[in-house]
């Protein structure tokens, strides 16, 4: 869609990890005009740590790249339903100040280190593949938070059915986020569905959750592995 292509990126090396948790449990941190989404009864807590790629204006031959980690939940809004990040972390000073400033998204620098084995040249291929992730926020004055796991694809690969809550989870076009205000802006992207596998992981470390004021849950998560996937997004727009 024209209107959706302002930015291009792909996203690549993506882990979806998700809880679920009671519904009043994300309902106490959410902006007003935002309630919470759930699937079954259950609302949802992901810890998403993944690559974007190549990260440019449409037209622009050359873009950013950095390792991302955040910590998001799923919400109904005036726009539709979508996507809420509670936070983000990513190791490119540039790239945290443009978030910061364009999107009002509240990320926060970190230093991360991203290892692959196997896959080829972009980084797809059978499921031999892992990816060694690791995060260490290092943003002054917000809460310390720090991430390290390592996982890998571990299935066939299928596109989420509609209504199935790998669909709920990751079929979302749309994020809300609030200025200092607490003004409510949207963000509409666009992409191809994705192409999932069944994932593992080992997760060493995990403090996403109490960074941002929430006990971390109960169980053990469910895991999604994402195939590279190309982006686009429009600009921010007040709601």
């Amino acid at each position: 869609m024209p209107g959706r292509r302002w930015l291009e990126m792909t996203w690549r090396d993506g882990l979806f990890a998700h809880w679920p948790v009671d519904p009043e449990t994300v309902a106490a941190t959410l902006p007003d005009d935002l309630s919470v989404a759930t699937h079954d009864g259950d609302a949802y807590l992901g810890v998403v740590p993944f690559v974007m790629d190549d990260i440019r204006p449409r037209g622009l031959p050359v873009g950013l790249s950095f390792p991302e980690l955040n910590l998001r939940t799923y919400v109904e809004g005036p726009n539709g339903p979508g996507v809420y990040f509670h936070s983000l972390d990513a190791d490119d000073r540039l790239g945290v100040a443009v978030a910061r400033g364009l999107f009002r998204l509240p990320y926060y620098r970190a230093e991360t280190d991203v290892r692959r084995r196997g896959g080829d040249a972009n980084n797809a291929g059978g499921d031999d593949r892992s990816v060694r992730f690791s995060s260490r926020r290092v943003h002054r004055g917000v809460p310390h938070a720090r991430f390290d796991a390592t996982y890998a694809p571990a299935g066939e690969a299928f596109t989420p059915d509609p209504g199935s809550l790998p669909a709920f989870l990751l079929e979302n076009y749309r994020f809300y986020t609030a200025g200092e205000s607490g003004r409510l802006y949207v963000g509409e992207i666009d992409h191809e569905p994705w192409t999932l596998r069944p994932a593992t992981a080992e997760i060493r470390a995990n403090t996403l959750f109490a960074a941002n004021g929430f006990t971390a849950p109960d169980g053990d998560p469910i895991l999604h592995y994402g195939e590279p996937l190309a982006v686009t997004a429009d600009r921010l727009r007040r709601v």
